[in-house]
């Protein structure tokens, strides 16, 4: 993100894009040293990937990076504007670069998604051939919209949304360089809110910024403050505050409705977060945790249930996806509640922190060569498919000298009732054979 010399005119997350590894922020699990992108770039051979992340998290960027690190010749195609002529045009191109001096060319198709499946299908002659290397971005799953005989010839790199800390080195970088002549400083919380804004999302910070560098040249303002800040974003910005204390409470109270079993309170703070601005997906993510934290196994199809509504959403995306997130929330709602699982699972972690590392019981061990049999591992194991009822009744399966420690206990609602009967029949079995 060297200070840049190209045109004003330029937006700025143009004018500040990275010109080389070193400048990136961000994506440092494929980027740092020995990781897989790092290692693409060393190696001096591109090869065919997908650039799967949401918005402004740097895939155009990487591309880009990559044709100059291969000096290659580079073609843009964007799949909401182009078609199949964008794409003659590109093969074009890359047959009489290569005539000319055997240069290698960068295809890069912008939201690869947006193209359907015969348009993704007129690359694979092209890139099986090595005329050029294929690079794909997409904010959407490959799995669902990049179609199979693609997928298989390009390496997936997944790139995450950018942390705080990384969009906080966004924000002192343009301001160390003084990319924007009318702001001179931003105060410590309105960097805080610029941040939570902007949601990971770098391209969102960056014209944000520009815009409010036109505010404060229009009024003559140097400091970006918080109250500013607010003044400037308006109601939006107000209302919805991903890193403020009315984000935490509003998710809170949609927590607590659907533990409650409410479903219409529940349903009015989902589409309040909605309303102000709130990532869909990271409500799928929080409906997902819900499942298995309030219900359970008092009712698993919450779970299945929860995971089928994140995926549509990803399919779908807004509006439409949002729907299938609304249904979720009002069945999370109405199901059987339960935290048997969740307090089993804080116990048993707590155990395990506390406890010493017991030694697996011989009988319990895997025993794959003729040594470890002779040292009498699986020694006495039931095979509890051979037992009456599929159940070895009196079998113990912690380490020695272990008491049961009860970490699982099923509460008297939902499918959790009937599971507590089962348990309470086997522990009868096993104290009629101790």
């Amino acid at each position: 993100m060297a200070k840049s010399t190209t045109s004003s005119h330029q937006p700025l997350a143009e004018r500040l894009r990275p010109k080389n590894l070193g400048e990136v922020i961000g994506q440092q699990h494929l980027l740092g040293a020995g990781l897989p992108l790092r290692i693409a770039f060393e190696s001096g051979e591109p090869h065919s990937c997908i650039l799967w992340g949401p918005p402004g998290v740097g895939k155009t960027t990487i591309a880009r990076l990559m044709a100059g690190s291969f000096d290659a010749h580079f073609i843009t195609i964007s799949a909401v504007l182009g078609g199949v002529k964008d794409i003659r045009e590109a093969v074009e191109q890359a047959t009489i670069w290569q005539a000319q001096g055997g240069r290698r060319t960068i295809v890069f198709v912008d939201e690869v998604h947006r193209f359907n499946k015969s348009q993704q299908d007129a690359f694979l002659p092209h890139v099986e051939s090595g005329l050029f290397t294929f690079i794909g971005a997409t904010t959407e799953n490959p799995s669902f919209e990049v179609n199979s005989a693609l997928l298989s010839r390009a390496v997936v790199y997944v790139l995450q949304p950018l942390t705080e800390a990384d969009l906080k080195k966004i924000v002192a970088r343009v301001i160390s360089e003084h990319a924007l002549p009318a702001i001179e400083t931003i105060a410590d919380e309105a960097v805080d809110r610029l941040v939570a804004y902007a949601d990971g999302d770098a391209r969102r910070l960056l014209n944000t910024l520009e815009s409010l560098s036109v505010a404060a040249r229009a009024e003559k303002i140097t400091e970006v403050t918080d109250a500013w800040l607010l003044k400037v974003l308006g109601e939006r910005l107000r209302r919805y505050d991903k890193g403020g204390e009315q984000f935490y409470d509003t998710i809170s109270a949609l927590h607590k409705s659907v533990r409650g079993s409410d479903p219409d309170a529940a349903l009015y703070w989902f589409m309040r977060m909605l309303d102000g601005g709130a990532e869909p997906k990271y409500m799928a993510r929080r409906l997902i945790r819900m499942a298995s934290e309030d219900i359970g196994l008092a009712d698993p199809r919450a779970l299945r249930l929860a995971l089928d509504a994140a995926e549509v959403y990803e399919r779908l995306g807004s509006p439409e996806g949002e729907l299938a997130l609304a249904q979720c929330v009002v069945y999370l709602a109405v199901a059987p509640k339960s935290n048997a699982l969740y307090k089993a699972f804080n116990e048993a972690k707590a155990f395990i922190k506390q406890d010493g590392t017991r030694p697996v019981p011989l009988h319990l061990r895997n025993a794959p060569t003729k040594l470890m049999k002779q040292l009498d591992y699986g020694k006495n194991y039931r095979y509890a498919h051979d037992e009456d009822g599929g159940f070895a009744a009196g079998e113990n399966y912690f380490p020695e000298g272990m008491a049961a420690p009860g970490f699982y206990r099923p509460v008297n609602r939902g499918l959790e009732i009937r599971i507590a009967d089962k348990l309470n029949e086997l522990k009868a079995k096993n104290h009629q054979k101790n």
